[in-house]
């Protein structure tokens, strides 16, 4: 089985890039599960609308994970609570909409995949702590037992959260992903126990700018120049990026990882 797992999709740029090229890559790929992390896709790159939830579930997502951003767009309170495969951070205060993981089905139906969407708590905003929620979760899903394969989405700031998560689920699942810098890590390798790791798999959208945002704009910010403007998405040409994963059916865990840009 393959899973592609691409990163934080960056306004209207990564839509287009990942409306255009998306099909064609499950086709050539042989792509059986994918999951995207969309929080910053509406078109000010904060939050993801019920609209654009729909249009990447029709071109073949089957799950969407966000992060800080999730409750940007204020319909997506509503809709998260209906719309199962789009994910908030689990960790998040309890008694928040929605649901943190899932299980759900491949594409043939054939196997079960876990999905967990976890935010970092170093630098971002309040939540419960992660590693005890992580650990929660492993206690109710359990790899070969109660999925064939599972696949964590880290939304956090620092790397070494991002890298202590990847060992605590090391051999407990099948792919830990960070997400949230928008910047691909040269890390991408297979942990001692089996899992598939990537610190940061980078953002789906226009690379000619300050982590997706306009670059012009965000100079003039960083010199405090008076005619700076609020953050707003580049909106150039977009490339998507993230990693296709070769999964074990006998162990749940990971055979091959690769980074992906897709041009």
């Amino acid at each position: 089985m393959n899973l592609l797992i691409l990163g934080d999709i960056m306004g209207a740029s990564g839509r287009k890039a990942l409306t255009t090229k998306l099909p064609n890559l499950i086709e050539t790929n042989k792509i059986d599960f994918v999951i995207v992390n969309g929080e910053n896709a509406s078109d000010d790159g904060r939050g993801i609308t019920q609209e654009i939830s729909e249009e990447f579930f029709k071109i073949g997502v089957d799950v969407i994970t966000s992060g800080n951003h999730i409750w940007d767009k204020k319909e997506t309170t509503d809709f998260i609570e209906k719309e199962n495969r789009l994910l908030r951070p689990a960790n998040l205060v309890s008694g928040s909409p929605g649901r943190g993981y899932k299980i759900y089905s491949s594409k043939d139906k054939k196997f079960k995949v876990g999905v967990i969407n976890l935010m970092g708590n170093v630098f971002m905003k309040k939540t419960e702590d992660v590693f005890k929620t992580a650990k929660e979760i492993c206690n109710k899903i359990k790899l070969k037992k109660d999925v064939d394969f599972l696949v964590v989405d880290f939304h956090g700031e620092i790397t070494s959260e991002k890298m202590a998560a990847g060992h605590f689920f090391d051999g407990q699942a099948t792919c830990v992903v960070g997400t949230h810098t928008h910047v691909p890590t040269a890390d991408t390798r297979i942990l001692n126990g089996g899992t598939a790791y990537q610190t940061d798999i980078g953002m789906c959208g226009d690379y000619n700018s300050v982590i997706g945002m306009n670059k012009e704009n965000s100079i003039k910010r960083f010199f405090k120049e008076k005619d700076a403007k609020s953050h707003f998405p580049a909106q150039g040409e977009g490339t998507l990026s993230g990693v296709i994963v070769e999964t074990n059916f006998e162990t749940g865990l990971a055979k091959k990882i690769m980074l992906k840009l897709f041009l």
